[in-house]
């Protein structure tokens, strides 16, 4: 192990972490939840138009791998004139794909709060819109943290894959170190380690939303 370029590695390392993977993680991921709770909303909608439409949407995302739909972004739209920066791109790639898997979280948590609730909403004069801010999704909300969370990690993870986009996040960054030197191993292993230490990191703030979400479980 060469730890002089393990120390001088690092800058540079959450460098690419910094301005690459954690504001990819952060925009892909509210983006994507918000993107989500429209869709379950479709997929619950007695529309059967637009429950057909969420459903189609969340096949073909899931159906389909994230790599692909990077390359598809990427390098294939520009075969319709639409060319797009690697980051943009990444997000753009990134949002579809959590929306896709979210939307079946989100979707599942509502229907998981009892049917009382929204009874109990309509019984004091709340519509339909208020009930679900203001009654079933913080209920829901509990129900979802921990495969929300999960999918959190796993979007962590899945911003390597920019890199095959050009995107400057962590790993393309320990890729151009590696390059000159072909200390591939040890510069891989740290980037790895960076990697662990944000979901570790991540994993704790799961746990604390449980406990703060917790008191609107209801009895």
């Amino acid at each position: 192990m060469d730890w002089q370029l393990v120390g001088d590695s690092i800058g540079p390392l959450l460098t690419g972490l910094v301005l690459g993977t954690i504001p990819l993680t952060a925009i892909s991921f509210v983006l994507g939840l918000a993107f989500a709770l429209v869709l379950a909303l479709m997929r619950l909608s007695p529309v059967a138009l637009a429950a057909a439409v969420a459903r189609a949407y969340v096949s073909v995302i899931r159906g389909t791998p994230l790599l692909l739909q990077l390359f598809i972004i990427f390098y294939g739209l520009p075969t319709f004139g639409i060319t797009l920066d690697p980051f943009p791109a990444a997000v753009i790639a990134l949002t579809m794909n959590v929306a896709g898997y979210a939307s079946e979280v989100v979707r599942a948590s509502i229907l998981a709060v009892p049917r009382g609730q929204w009874e109990a909403a309509s019984s004091i004069g709340m519509d339909s819109r208020t009930a679900l801010r203001r009654i079933v999704l913080p209920q829901a909300a509990r129900v979802a943290v921990p495969p929300l969370s999960n999918t959190l990690i796993s979007l962590v993870k899945d911003t390597a894959l920019t890199s095959t986009i050009l995107v400057t996040e962590l790993l393309r960054k320990a890729q151009e170190i590696a390059a000159p030197t072909f200390q591939f191993f040890t510069l891989y292993g740290v980037a790895a380690v960076i990697y662990w230490v944000v979901c570790l990191a991540l994993s704790v703030g799961q746990t604390r939303a449980e406990q703060r979400l917790g008191r609107y479980v209801a009895a």
